[in-house]
């Protein structure tokens, strides 16, 4: 065996390109947020057939699902 063993055989760690980058990031702290309002639209007791409950929160938490969707799917355009 003409071969030496190095003692201290670990494999070299590449670095690992991110999943995310920082603008998916952003539009998933936006999604959230706009989630949060709508869904603060959306609650309470009082007045339960008011317009704002019934048509503009549940569209703001809709948009909210979309631009969850489309954080997640974004990718910076390579030139």
């Amino acid at each position: 065996m003409s071969t030496l063993k190095n003692k201290n055989n670990k494999p070299e760690q590449q670095a690992q390109p991110m999943l995310f980058g920082t603008m998916n990031y952003i539009l998933t702290g936006v999604s959230i947020l706009v989630l949060v309002i709508g869904f603060t639209l959306m609650s309470g007791t009082e007045d339960i057939y008011n317009s704002t409950k019934l048509t503009v929160a549940p569209i703001v938490v809709f948009l909210g699902f979309v631009m969850g969707i489309v954080a997640i799917f974004y990718r910076k355009k390579s030139a």
